[in-house]
């Protein structure tokens, strides 16, 4: 549909395909980003591209959210599980529809993990180390499946996000469960992301809430970094022609020193 928008002949928003991040942090208040995450991935059954689709969680909180996540009913598969389902999803190395907005439940029973589909999980949980083509659970999943990755450290998981990122997913919005405010700074000049969803239900708080300010939208711009024209949660303000009235004001012209003292000090003049 984006495809087809931008090449009509008229102009267009474009939005951005999801893939969405979360990094868990080693300060996080656990059971609150627990009851978080799974609240944004089971919303209805994890088709949002505001869904998070990998965690990216730092090593030495990794055994406790996992307890937390599975409390919740998360159920974190094993090798041969992992492999079972990926046949499924992905049968030719690219998403299939077989898995696409199914409960997780009806997931595990159509890649044949009887034993999984017992205990009716809310979400399946895949670890995962690598990124791209060859690592498919590392790609946008539209369904209740989780990737986790595990990160030394902060500088480590916004290495594992930039990744994911560099393979799909560019420009949308990465989550952060953190008590360290200064980290969604961090991110947000690091990441190619036009939001930085901090302490959130991810999927939900994309659109637009009461509680964090966002306009109420369900389509996300993605900026350049997602081939888009623009990087705002589209509203009423992108359908408006906005007539503008120039007067003429005191003159004041920057010296060169104002415009580029800094970069001089840096580099030094040509």
């Amino acid at each position: 549909n984006v495809r087809a928008a931008a090449t009509s002949g008229t102009p267009a928003f474009g939005v951005g395909a999801g893939n969405v991040a979360g990094i868990v942090d080693e300060t996080a208040d656990l059971t609150l980003s627990a009851e978080r995450i799974v609240r944004s991935k089971t919303f209805d059954n994890a088709t949002s591209c505001s869904s998070e689709n990998s965690l990216v969680v730092v090593e030495a909180v990794r055994a406790k959210l996992l307890t937390a996540l599975r409390d919740r009913g998360a159920v974190l598969l094993d090798a041969p599980q992992k492999a079972a389902l990926q046949r499924l999803m992905f049968p030719e190395g690219k998403l299939s529809a077989a898995a696409t907005g199914q409960s997780a439940t009806a997931i595990a029973e159509r890649a044949g993990l009887a034993d999984i589909a017992v205990l009716e999980p809310r979400i399946l949980v895949v670890e995962e180390d690598g990124f791209g083509a060859e690592h498919p659970f590392s790609g946008e999943k539209l369904s209740p499946v989780l990737a986790l990755y595990t990160a030394r450290d902060f500088e480590h998981a916004m290495d594992i996000v930039e990744r994911i990122y560099a393979y799909q997913g560019a420009g949308h919005s990465v989550g952060l469960h953190s008590a360290l405010l200064d980290r969604a700074m961090a991110l947000g000049l690091r990441l190619p992301v036009s939001r930085v969803i901090v302490d959130q239900a991810h999927s939900i708080a994309t659109g637009g809430s009461f509680d964090n300010g966002l306009p109420f939208s369900l389509s996300m711009g993605c900026g350049t970094w997602g081939k888009n024209n623009f990087s705002d949660n589209m509203n009423y303000r992108h359908y408006l022609n906005i007539t503008r009235i120039s007067r003429p004001i005191a003159e004041r012209v920057p010296s060169e020193r104002e415009l580029l003292g800094a970069y001089f000090d840096k580099y030094g003049r040509a």
